[in-house]
């Protein structure tokens, strides 16, 4: 297995968690969002964690993907 094998895998293992963890944080939000006024939420608990692995798996997917580019 060469670099660009695993480089490969381990692209296709984070998109899928990835995908995991967004559809996760989906919450069929409805009508909520179409009324007037907006008010600003934070995120707490489980919510927060979710928020930050999101942004931890996508920054990890863009380096590998960079990686994988360098290795061609």
């Amino acid at each position: 297995m060469s670099i660009q094998d695993g480089l490969a895998i381990a692209s296709i293992l984070i998109s899928i968690a990835l995908a995991g963890v967004i559809l996760l944080q989906v919450k069929g939000e409805g009508v909520g969002g179409l009324q007037s006024g907006s008010f600003v939420r934070t995120r707490r608990g489980m919510e927060k964690t979710m928020f930050q692995l999101t942004i931890v798996l996508s920054i990890v997917w863009v380096a590998v993907a960079a990686a994988a580019v360098a290795v061609q």
